[in-house]
């Protein structure tokens, strides 16, 4: 999963706007006027929260994301809106006179005493105001996904109206649920309930093959595509419609240590919003959910993880895309009227004759695919003494580099089967080949693609490199 194509993702989020506010401090003694700790406060923090906090986990994932809510007219706003600017957040927040809906956590020595909420249901006006924003937004081609993140707050005021809006723009709806009536989410593409959601719309369930039915006859009832029901310890199950049935995964719990849950879900559907939205498919989506929401159950309050906290966890062989994603995401690249640039070869040794041929490919169009030989497929080429890298070593070398997009393993001598899938815009080979030589140029020319061919730079070869070290 090469993770800086989710820098290419563009997502819309509506939902309940929050402020969360830590206060710490210390607790040496209990009040005489009734038994409860005393708080001698040390420090204060403010973070996003809620729908807000889903925005900034996109954010810091290199999402491009554009927030929808309410807010009040207060300090708490004021904060809002400068955390946002901070964080490079667009936002078409509306400002109510009601408050802010704003927690504060009161906590010692790591450990949560109390949480006062401040909050009022938002009035039909407000959701007047802030639907006319979401209709214009909604309608634009910059984003192709939206998160309904619903905290049973008030700002969401018909849900099945904003699906019904987004689908007739050709939308991916995600929805974050709350309550115990699902009904209102009826035609989302995937909905991430947390256990105790599940069940409180399923049912109390007594064993696995009962919570597997149970997912089932809710994706049929509510025609979802796809339902991931976030298990804490027990990590993350995901019911995924293919080809008309329902299959499980299981996904164990990527945490390390557990020290705040709070805002794992926002982290749980901003990655799978944002992998979804660049083309991967939805086991793709949920294995890197579930590798952030580790990661941010690590740390204290509201949290994110960046990209470079999430990258140690995936190997080589994991930033491979598989035909069928790299497909779906060429389509997409191409309805959006961008260039898909496809090249091949072995990439053994990387070196400077490489690099330079792979930004000069990535110059001829929006996004490069490397087609790359698999083990076997180098040995057959190469001799029975290559790779000298294998294929995951390559494969994370290769996706190191900023003008590489997507990595496709092929095991057959030539990459035909995947320009016939990919169908790239322009197919590019190096200096010692001939046009007229080159596999898959009568087929991209049948789609109106062409064949470009790039010198290489000389002495510089694998072979030369590998005689060298003899």
């Amino acid at each position: 999963m090469n993770l800086k194509l989710l820098s290419k993702s563009s997502i819309l989020v509506f939902g309940d706007v929050m402020l969360d506010r830590y206060v710490y401090g210390s607790v040496d003694r209990v009040s005489p006027e009734a038994p409860v700790p005393v708080l001698k406060p040390m420090k204060e923090e403010v973070r996003l929260g809620g729908a807000a906090n889903v925005a900034l986990n996109l954010s810091s994932l290199g999402s491009k994301v554009s927030l929808i809510g309410i807010s009040g007219k207060d300090s708490s706003s004021t904060q809002i809106f400068n955390l946002l600017k901070e964080n490079k957040i667009k936002n078409e927040l509306v400002k109510s006179s009601l408050p802010t809906i704003t927690k504060l956590r009161l906590l010692s020595s790591k450990q949560q005493l109390l949480r006062v909420d401040s909050e009022e249901e938002f009035t039909k006006e407000d959701w007047n105001s802030v639907k006319k924003r979401f209709d214009k937004s909604i309608a634009l081609n910059s984003n192709n996904l939206l998160i309904i993140s619903d905290y049973g707050k008030g700002t969401l005021q018909d849900i099945p109206g904003l699906i019904k809006k987004a689908k007739k723009f050709k939308k991916i709806v995600l929805v974050d649920p709350k309550g115990n009536n699902f009904s209102k989410y009826k035609g989302a593409d995937v909905i991430t309930p947390n256990f105790s959601e599940f069940i409180g719309e399923v049912g109390a369930v007594k064993s696995e093959r009962e919570i597997t039915a149970k997912a089932k006859s809710l994706i049929k009832s509510l025609k979802l595509g796809a339902l991931l029901v976030t298990r804490g310890p027990e990590g993350m199950t995901l019911f995924n419609k293919e080809k008309g049935k329902v299959v499980r995964f299981n996904f164990p719990t990527q945490a390390q240590e557990v020290f705040d849950v709070s805002g794992a879900g926002d982290t749980v559907i901003a990655s799978v919003a944002a992998a979804l939205s660049t083309g991967f498919d939805m086991t793709s989506a949920v294995k890197l959910a579930n590798v952030a929401a580790g990661i941010v159950v690590g740390k204290s309050g509201t949290a994110t993880a960046s990209i470079s906290e999430i990258e140690p966890h995936f190997t080589g062989e994991d930033l491979v895309f598989s035909l069928k994603d790299a497909k779906k995401h060429s389509t997409m690249l191409r309805k959006n009227g961008k260039k898909v640039v496809f090249t091949n070869g072995c990439f053994d040794i990387l070196h400077a004759g490489h690099v330079h041929y792979l930004e000069q490919a990535k110059k001829l169009g929006d996004e490069l695919v490397v087609g790359l030989n698999s083990d076997s497929s180098v040995k057959t080429l190469k001799g029975a003494s290559r790779p000298i890298n294998n294929l995951e070593q390559r494969a994370r070398v290769l996706s190191s580099l900023q003008c590489v997009d997507k990595i496709v393993s092929f095991t057959d001598e030539t990459p035909i089967k995947l320009i016939k899938e990919i169908k790239p815009d322009i197919l590019v080979k190096g200096g010692d080949y001939k046009v007229k030589d080159v596999v898959g140029r009568k087929e991209i020319k049948s789609w109106g693609g062409e064949v470009k061919i790039i010198p290489l730079v000389p002495g510089l070869s694998t072979t030369n490199i590998i005689k060298k070290l003899k």
